[in-house]
């Protein structure tokens, strides 16, 4: 994260680097929500991608929270994320109903690696091994 008192912040979401300008003319809020309906369009953002949490994000960024907390409503509305409860903020899925639930599966699998403790790396091994077919 880089910081300046009066310039910008920036931060890491995944691979992307969001950046707030207080100082711009438009609104944080819109900044943000830009910034990540770009990612998704560009792909640097995939289904399923965990967002942080609207405290986390607004914290790293030096804004209020209610402005990230904006910035998720109007992305929910737009369908571009989707909150899951306790289970945080994601990327949605893009495309059929199938699409949807091989993203359900796979955020399974992925909290279900975690609470192993697998290694991310070998967990993709087992996947790929149990989708071979012959």
């Amino acid at each position: 994260m880089t910081s300046s008192p009066l310039g910008p912040r920036s931060t890491a979401i995944g691979g992307l680097t969001v950046t707030v300008d207080p100082g711009s003319a438009v609104p944080p809020y819109e900044q943000l929500r830009v910034q990540l309906i770009d990612a998704v369009a560009a792909r640097a953002m995939v289904a399923g991608a965990k967002l942080p949490t609207v405290r986390g994000l607004a914290e790293a960024l030096g804004i209020a929270p209610n402005t990230v907390a904006r910035s998720y409503r109007e992305l929910e509305r737009d369908a571009v994320i989707e909150t899951r409860g306790r289970a945080g903020t994601y990327i949605a899925a893009s495309g059929d109903a199938t699409q949807r639930q091989a993203q359900d599966a796979a955020a399974v699998f992925a909290t279900r690696i975690r609470q192993l403790r697998i290694d991310p790396a070998d967990a993709l091994e087992l996947v790929r091994a149990a989708l071979m077919v012959d």
